[in-house]
């Protein structure tokens, strides 16, 4: 419940064979990253780059740093700007150039501290320098937590749309400290619940009566953070590098969500552009696969819960979405695979919808 403080940590495994590492989620965890990574054994290197960006590093930093040097190892800190604009080619040359400066080698490992941004950064570096290095994963946002620090899936973007450039590389494990949530911004914070709500409509139906508690602060969300990294680790599982259909369930929302972060040039964050796309998939899924229009106003009532965007004003232009959609990586041949809903814990993915529908709830985000 709010307002309790959960002592003991949880460990969430993603069962992948010979790639499969542990998530573990608690509290001072932080001060605890050197222990974690020497027990790992992935590596008997001295030498670790602890990426992070501006924003963070001042937070979190000297804990990580401070328990990596007392497990015996050479820490390198290397801090972009915070950011989305950092996920591009100029800042992978840099943070490589930094790896090799600082004399790390296939026995050294990296840090990825921060959210989404600097895992998928950092991430991606660690897979192609030297031809791949460990790297663990200390997520610090609660999009991070749930949803991108688990699964492997690393890059950065092109001006032509998000995560354009990119390998699969699995970390060796993740540190979630729930602490670190405490020091986010509310908007920062409450935009993360956008990927909580979509994984609830996915997979978990009963998850979706519980989340509004959390709306004013994460006291006692050790549990629904177990809950959805479960739900992540399980779809991974199934279809790691997104081959089977199941994987690309995660992907509710973000067709047009990545169209709108695209377009929406740093306007909107991660989360506020999904739950703008959920709010799309949603009147699709209602309009195309029976989706029972109470269920569809359930998950919007909850995203307005948390103050996320429900609709578009004249910022943003809607030809721009669509140039910056059609360009996302989920149109395979042209063809577009979209995630609708049957019903609330019951996606699947659609062949049967058409650019023109798209188009049609793109403008019906639009402010009247």
């Amino acid at each position: 419940m709010p307002g309790t403080r959960e002592s003991q940590e949880q460990k969430i495994t993603v069962d992948l064979g010979d790639r499969s590492y542990d998530v573990i989620v608690g509290h001072g965890l932080l001060e605890r990253a050197g222990s974690t990574a020497r027990a790992l054994a992935t590596t008997n290197g001295r030498k670790a780059a602890l990426v992070t960006d501006s924003n963070v590093g001042p937070l979190h930093t000297a804990p990580v740093t401070a328990s990596l040097e007392a497990a015996g190892y050479r820490v390198h800190s290397i801090v972009v700007p915070a950011g989305e604009s950092s996920k591009s080619m100029e800042q992978v040359t840099h943070v490589c150039r930094e790896l090799h400066r600082a004399g790390l080698d296939r026995g050294s490992f990296v840090v990825a501290l921060g959210g989404g941004v600097i895992g998928d950064l950092a991430g991606f570096c660690a897979a192609i320098f030297n031809r791949g290095i460990p790297f663990l994963q200390i997520p610090t946002t609660i999009v991070s937590l749930v949803d991108s620090s688990v699964g492997g899936k690393t890059g950065v973007n092109l001006p032509e749309g998000k995560n354009l450039l990119g390998s699969f590389h699995q970390p060796a494990a993740v540190i979630a400290d729930i602490d670190s949530l405490a020091t986010l911004p509310m908007r920062a914070y409450r935009e993360g619940f956008a990927e909580i709500i979509k994984h609830a409509a996915i997979r978990d139906r009963a998850m979706l009566d519980e989340i509004a508690q959390f709306r004013d602060g994460p006291a006692g969300i050790t549990s629904l953070i177990v809950r959805n990294v479960g739900i992540k680790a399980a779809i991974v599982k199934e279809d790691e590098r997104e081959t089977t259909g199941t994987r690309a369930l995660l992907n509710f929302g973000h067709t047009i969500g990545h169209g709108i972060e695209s377009a929406a040039g740093g306007a909107l964050l991660h989360g506020e552009a999904i739950s703008l796309g959920i709010k799309a998939a949603l009147a699709l899924s209602v309009a195309k696969a029976g989706l029972p229009q109470a269920d569809a106003d359930q998950v919007v009532a909850l995203l307005r819960e948390f103050e996320l965007p429900l609709a578009l004003d004249a910022r943003f232009s809607a030809d721009k979405i669509m140039e910056k959609l059609a360009r996302d990586k989920k149109f395979v041949d042209g063809a577009i695979r979209f995630v609708l809903l049957r019903a609330l814990g019951d996606a699947f993915v659609s062949a049967d919808i058409t650019r023109d529908d798209i188009a049609r709830e793109v403008n019906r985000l639009f402010v009247v």
